[in-house]
């Protein structure tokens, strides 16, 4: 079950956090990984550990905001061998309320994790349409559906990626493309512990544990956990999936009181 072999999978920001999760759970069932990355080096170093593993990946560098540079790596990478699967991960996080969050932080955010999805999907959609179909997964946010505190431009972007989502997902049916969301809650990421020692110098600890167990269930997740659930909605199993938003938020949404 949920054997990837044989399948091409582009993961934009596969070098780091939840899809760095993506890209190693994908190529360990068999898919051939490109990791769309800004970080180029760091996307190397996980193309070395996945190549070692004996999986199969390449490294891109993309600023996915850029809209040619996109369309002309996947045209490059589609060239090569039919896409099956495009996961958009990567984005980035702001904190601020809609009268402290400054115009270019707005900007900032819409322009990478709205247009550059948008971009990813432009580029990608008429190589899936070619090839008789394929799986497109966007990671929203539980940002997109619950009230998060100081979180304006960031749950903007979110709600616009839950959206797209859905829109996506009828637009394509008859192509044979399938579109679906994950929104996670809180993820233990190497961002999460950047932002706690810059934002709670000496605090590390006891910030930690509170921002986990505002999870109900205790703890936050673990990227590999977003990455099995990656696995399943990409995978033929979940053929019958399409215009879905799936929550792993740790019972956030549902048993908050």
């Amino acid at each position: 079950m949920f054997n990837l072999a044989g399948k091409t999978a582009l993961v934009t920001g596969g070098a780091s956090g939840i899809g760095l999760a993506i890209s190693k759970t994908f190529a360990k069932q068999g898919a051939y990984v490109h990791i769309l990355e800004l970080n180029i080096d760091l996307a190397n170093q996980v193309v070395g550990e996945i190549t070692a593993e004996g999986g199969q990946a390449e490294a891109h560098a993309l600023d996915i905001s850029k809209q040619a540079d996109v369309v002309n790596i996947v045209n490059a990478i589609a060239a090569q061998h039919p896409i099956h699967i495009l996961v958009n991960n990567a984005g980035i996080a702001h904190i601020g309320k809609a009268d402290t969050t400054a115009e270019i932080d707005f900007d900032r955010v819409i322009n990478i994790n709205v247009k550059g999805v948008y971009n990813c999907l432009m580029a990608t959609i008429p190589h899936l349409k070619s090839n008789g179909g394929g799986v497109i997964l966007n990671m929203a946010s539980i940002a997109a559906t619950v009230g998060i505190p100081d979180r304006f431009a960031y749950s903007t972007a979110k709600g616009a990626v839950y959206s797209m989502t859905l829109s996506v997902a009828r637009d394509y049916l008859s192509d044979g493309i399938r579109c679906n969301s994950i929104s996670p809650a809180r993820v233990h990421t190497p961002f999460v512990d950047g932002f706690i020692s810059k934002n709670y110098p000496g605090k590390e600890e006891e910030m930690f544990e509170k921002l986990s167990k505002t999870q109900p269930i205790g703890r936050m997740a673990k990227p590999e956990e977003i990455g099995a659930l990656a696995l399943y909605l990409c995978s033929d199993e979940a053929g019958f999936i399409t215009g879905c938003d799936y929550l792993i938020d740790g019972g956030f949404e549902k048993l908050n009181n």
